[in-house]
């Protein structure tokens, strides 16, 4: 299946064709390929990044933890939820890109995101085999302890207080929120994918988001060898770290690198 290239965005570097060349290697000589993924994925998208999204408008009047925590929910449920009906809205406009749809069509190879939106999913890409390490924005979850979740309408995103139909607490969005732990059966699957891995590809991330970031070097130093996408990585000092470091934006990047030599 031949996966469309975008143009090149003269803002961002060009690929090294020999780099590209070596990365491809390394991926047709392994068994088990996973896509490690960050809000770099989807900026392509026009899914602006958590912070981005936080400092911008009506938003820069708050701390982004007031819109994001269990705390600042308790304090104001209003706000938290107007505050997600806004990115939510924003997640419903995007489109996948050419990077989202270059995984959808290796099936063969496993998705670790910690992107909330679901256009990995739109592209393509079987649920089942897409880990949501931070939840998912558009579902919502009870805040009480009963477990329910239920999908959002993106045709109808309201910023209003809903109750859970089973127990009645609080429905909130099925996200990870500050000082909320990542959902256990993500994690495992994450880590059982990792300790598997012949080769990961780090997509879109800077690896500052714990535990999370942890999971590249899980990969490593299981034996993994390791390809960083980001037109801001610099080779020297992701040496350390990353076996081969292409550097462009992902939508460039992934249809070349995944579509075959």
């Amino acid at each position: 299946m031949s996966v469309p290239i975008e143009p090149h965005d003269q803002r961002f570097p060009v690929l090294d064709p020999a780099v590209l060349q070596r990365a491809r290697g390394m991926l047709a000589t392994s068994a088990s390929i996973v896509a490690f993924s960050g809000a770099g994925l989807s900026a392509e998208s026009g899914v602006p990044t958590f912070r981005d999204a936080a400092t911008s408008g009506l938003w820069t009047r708050y701390d982004p933890a007031r819109l994001a925590s269990p705390e600042g929910f308790a304090a104001d449920p209003d706000l938290v939820l107007a505050w997600y009906a806004d990115r939510r809205r924003a997640v419903a406009r995007a489109t996948p890109n050419a990077a989202h749809r270059a995984l959808a069509a290796r099936p063969d190879i496993a998705l670790v995101t910690q992107n909330v939106d679901d256009l990995l999913e739109r592209a393509g890409c079987d649920p089942t085999r897409v880990v949501h390490l931070h939840g998912r924005i558009d579902r919502d979850r009870c805040h009480g302890s009963c477990g329910h979740e239920e999908p959002i309408d993106p045709a109808v995103i309201v910023a209003e207080l809903r109750r859970c139909p089973r127990c009645g607490a609080l429905l909130r969005p099925a996200v990870v929120w500050f000082g909320e732990a990542l959902p256990p059966e993500a994690w495992e699957r994450a880590v059982a994918a990792m300790h598997s891995a012949d080769t990961v590809i780090v997509i879109g991330t800077s690896g500052a988001v714990w535990p999370a970031a942890g999971l590249v070097d899980l990969a490593r130093s299981a034996g993994a060898g390791i390809v960083v996408v980001n037109p801001d990585a610099d080779p020297d000092d992701n040496k350390d770290h990353a076996d081969i470091v292409l550097r462009g934006r992902a939508g460039e990047v992934l249809p070349a690198l995944l579509s075959g030599p």
